[in-house]
C-alpha cells in the first residue's frame, strides 16, 4: 500500500507539472509554437546525423532505462488522463517497448562487387520526421517511434492526440532527458503544448519535414497520405480470429480472450471478433464462460449495449473505448463479478458489434458451417484493411490458405494476438503498424533512405 501511495503521489506531481500553458524555450522538447518545435528538431538533427552508431545506441539505451524506471508512472498517467486501458497491461507494454523495440542493430549496409568495382548501399536519415500519435497508446508510440527514428539519425516532431497531451509531454521530456544524460543533444523529440488540427497542418506542410508518420484512425492516415510527401500510415484494423475443428479449443479460448482483453482491447492487432466452425462453437463458448471470465450477453442486453457504445451512425462512444467489460456492463445497468473481463455473444457477421472495430473487450462469435465459409467470413470482417488476423488450427494447409486469403501484415497462428509484438512470440515490438502503406511493423529501417556509394574499377579483388 505504501508503494501504491508513493506512485499515486508521483503521478499527481507529474500531472501538476504538466499544467502549463506556455512552456519556456528549451523545456526538453516542448514548445508553444509548432514552427519553433520544428526548428529545434532541425538544430538537434544536425548533431544527431553526425553521431556514430555507438553513441546513438548509448542514447537509446538511456531511453530504454528511463522507460523501465517510469513504466508504472507512464501507465498510470495514461489511464488517469484518457480513462482507457488498465495500468497492469500498460506497464507490460512499456517494458515490452524497452526490451523489444529495435535500435541501431536494425540498420545494415549491403555491398556487391563486379568487374567494374564496388557498390555500397548504405542507409541514411530523412532528417526531421513529422509524427502524429494516438490517445490509445500515447507514450508507447512516442517511445518506439523515437527509438527507431533516432537509430536512423533522425529527429522527430510530434503532433499528439489532445486527449493524451499530458502523458505525451511527459514522455517527450523524458526521452530528451535521456539523450542529455547519455551525452546527446536536447530536442531529439519535439512537440507543442497545445496540439490542434492547425499545428498538424503546419507540421505536414513544413518544407523541413521530409517524412510523415501517422498512427491513428483512417482520417489521420488519409490526411498524411494526401500531403504530397512520403508518408507512413498506421491505420485501422478489425482482426478476426478463426477457430476450426482441428484446434486445441481450450487453448484457443484462453489465447483469444487474453489477446482481446489485453489493455482492454486497445491494441489495433487485438482480436475483435471470433469466427467459429459450428461443430466446436459451443465448446469454445463453454471454455470462454467457465474458465476465461467471459459474460454472455442476452439479446436484450446486447441491444442496450450496442446503443451505449455507438450511435446510430456507427460512431463509437469515446467514453466506452478502452473500458473494462465490467464498466461497459455497468453502463447498461448490469453488475457482474470481478472476474468478468470480456463480453461475448453469438451473432451474424453484420452485427454492428462484430463488423465494427470497437477497441473494447467485446467478442462477438460468428458461427460458420465449415472452414471454407469461415475463411470468407473472416476476410469480409477484416474489411480489406490488410492489418491483422488470427487463426487457431492444427491443419497447416488451412493456416496457409487463411494467411494467403487475408493477406494481412500480421497473422498469428495458435497464439494470442500480442505474440506478434514479441510478448510470448518471436517478434519485435512497435505500436506503429503500417498496413496501408506496406511498411508493416515499423522499426529503424522504416525511417531511413537508401544511398548508393559506387567505386569504379577499384576494390574488386576476386
Amino acid at each position: 500500500m505504501a508503494d501504491e501511495q508513493l506512485v499515486q503521489n508521483v503521478v499527481r506531481e507529474v500531472v501538476a507539472r504538466m499544467q502549463i500553458s506556455a512552456p519556456a524555450r528549451g523545456m526538453h522538447g516542448v514548445f508553444s509554437d509548432m514552427e519553433e518545435a520544428i526548428e529545434a528538431a532541425r538544430t538537434a538533427q544536425q548533431t544527431v546525423r553526425l553521431l556514430p552508431m555507438d553513441q546513438r545506441e548509448k542514447i537509446i539505451g538511456a531511453i530504454r532505462r528511463k522507460t523501465r524506471e517510469n513504466a508504472e508512472i507512464l501507465a498510470r498517467m495514461a489511464v488517469n488522463e484518457t480513462g482507457m486501458g488498465n495500468v497492469g497491461d500498460k506497464i507490460l507494454k512499456h517494458l515490452l517497448v524497452a526490451d523489444k523495440v529495435p535500435g541501431t542493430e536494425d540498420i545494415s549496409t549491403r555491398a556487391f562487387s563486379g568487374d567494374r568495382g564496388l557498390t555500397l548501399i548504405e542507409m541514411g536519415p530523412f532528417g526531421v520526421i513529422g509524427a502524429i500519435t494516438p490517445c490509445t497508446n500515447p507514450s508507447e508510440t512516442v517511445l518506439c517511434n523515437t527509438i527507431g527514428m533516432l537509430a536512423g539519425g533522425n529527429t522527430v516532431v510530434f503532433n499528439p492526440h489532445p486527449q493524451a497531451i499530458k502523458t505525451t509531454l511527459f514522455t517527450i521530456q523524458m526521452v530528451n532527458e535521456a539523450s542529455l544524460e547519455a551525452g546527446g543533444p536536447d530536442n531529439i523529440a519535439c512537440t507543442v503544448d497545445a496540439p490542434t488540427l492547425a499545428t498538424s497542418e503546419i507540421m505536414m506542410k513544413s518544407p523541413h519535414i521530409k517524412l510523415l508518420v501517422a498512427t491513428g484512425g483512417p482520417g489521420v492516415v488519409t490526411a498524411v497520405l494526401s500531403s504530397g510527401k512520403r508518408a507512413i500510415g498506421a491505420g485501422a484494423g478489425n482482426p478476426p480470429a478463426l477457430v476450426d475443428e482441428t484446434a486445441d479449443i481450450r487453448k484457443a479460448a484462453e489465447d483469444i480472450v487474453n489477446g482481446c482483453t489485453f489493455d482492454n482491447n486497445l491494441p489495433c492487432i487485438a482480436e475483435k471478433e471470433i469466427v467459429a466452425v459450428d461443430s466446436i462453437a459451443d465448446e469454445l463458448l463453454h471454455y470462454m464462460l467457465t474458465e476465461q471470465g467471459c459474460y454472455q450477453a442476452s439479446e436484450e442486453e446486447l441491444d442496450r449495449l450496442t446503443k451505449a457504445v455507438m450511435d446510430e451512425k456507427g460512431r463509437l462512444n469515446r467514453k466506452a473505448v478502452g473500458r473494462s467489460a465490467r464498466k461497459l456492463l455497468s453502463m447498461i445497468g448490469v453488475e457482474v463479478d470481478a472476474n468478468i473481463r470480456c463480453i461475448t455473444f453469438f451473432g451474424p457477421k453484420e452485427h454492428p458489434l462484430i463488423t465494427t472495430e470497437l477497441m473494447m473487450p467485446i467478442l462477438g462469435i460468428v458461427r460458420v458451417k465449415d472452414f471454407a465459409e469461415g475463411l470468407e467470413a473472416a476476410a469480409w470482417l477484416e474489411h480489406g484493411n490488410k492489418h491483422s488476423a488470427h487463426i487457431h488450427s492444427k491443419n497447416v494447409d488451412r493456416i496457409t490458405e487463411y494467411a494467403r486469403r487475408l493477406d494481412t501484415t500480421i497473422t498469428v497462428k495458435n497464439g494470442p494476438s500480442y505474440a506478434a509484438l514479441g510478448f510470448g512470440g518471436e517478434s519485435y515490438c512497435t505500436f506503429t503498424i503500417a498496413s496501408r502503406t506496406g511498411e508493416g511493423l515499423t522499426s529503424a529501417r522504416s525511417f531511413i533512405k537508401s544511398r548508393h556509394c559506387v567505386m569504379t574499377d577499384s576494390l574488386c579483388v576476386r
